[in-house]
Parts: structure tokens; sequence; C-alpha cells
């Protein structure tokens, strides 16, 4: 198995948060894995992300590489779903991208996840705190990225 370092990213800004965004594109989530704890105001997916800046470096048919890891958002005052449920455990979404758009008084504002299949997640925030850790848990694929359709 290749040895690439772990990702271990924080965005506090909306420039930050776009790196995040590219590299979580295309990461796979189960329904089940998707967590908003209250309490603790934090809002946290854990994903199987398909490591792009390993992808550019290989041929087209050349096995690929994902890697388990957690991205988190701290300060989440609320959160709103549309074509996204927890109720079929077992359903798998597609992570296309991730969006901040600040309040009118800062530091708050909505951060905004795109799912395939225009499924979203609307995340209020008193402030942008995202956090992505990769683990040491990765595997090969030959499967390219889908944003057409929901898998089982």
């Amino acid at each position: 198995m290749a040895t690439n370092t772990p990702l271990r990213l924080l965005a506090e800004d909306s420039e930050d948060l776009k790196i995040i965004s590219a590299a979580v594109q295309d990461c796979v989530i189960k329904a089940e894995n998707i967590r908003f704890e209250r309490s603790q105001r934090r809002f946290a997916l854990e994903v199987n992300r398909f490591r792009w800046e390993d992808a550019a470096n290989k041929g087209k048919r050349a096995p690929k590489t994902r890697v388990r890891s957690l991205l988190a958002f701290d300060g989440v005052l609320s959160v709103k779903t549309r074509g996204v449920t927890r109720s079929d455990p077992d359903m798998v979404y597609s992570l296309l991208a991730i969006a901040f758009e600040p309040d009118q008084d800062p530091p708050g504002g909505t951060v905004r996840l795109h799912f395939a299949g225009d499924g979203e997640v609307e995340l209020a925030v008193e402030v942008l705190d995202v956090t992505l850790l990769d683990s040491d848990y990765e595997w090969t694929t030959r499967h390219t990225p889908q944003h057409d359709r929901r898998r089982r």
C-alpha cells in the first residue's frame, strides 16, 4: 500500500474552506456516519475521501486510493437538510462541494454542503471552524467518483 501523508486541514475563512472543499470532493458518506452533537455544537461526518492529490500523479487505469477521514464543523447553531436523511442508515451520499456565506454581522454565517442528487445540508454557524483529518486507513479503488446517483 502506498504511504501517503495524511491530511490535517483547518478552515477559519472562505479561502481555507475552498481547499477543504476540493479535498473532500467526491467523498462518500453512509447516512449512519452523519452526526449532529447539539450539546457540543458539532456537526461531524465520517467520510471515505477520494485522494485527488494522489490520483493526479497516476495514469488513467492505475488504481487510485481512498482514505477514511473525519470532517467536523464546530460552533454549529442549527442544521437543516434537503434530500439527505438518516432514516436509511445504509444510504450512501456523495459530497460535491462545501460553501460558506458570511452573515452581515461576522464572524457567523451559513455553511452549505452540496451532495449529488440535489441534496443539501445547511449549517448555521457562529464562526467558521472546520477540520479535516485523515486516518491511517486507506485502500485502493478502481472506481472513478460518480455524481449522478445515490448508491446502496
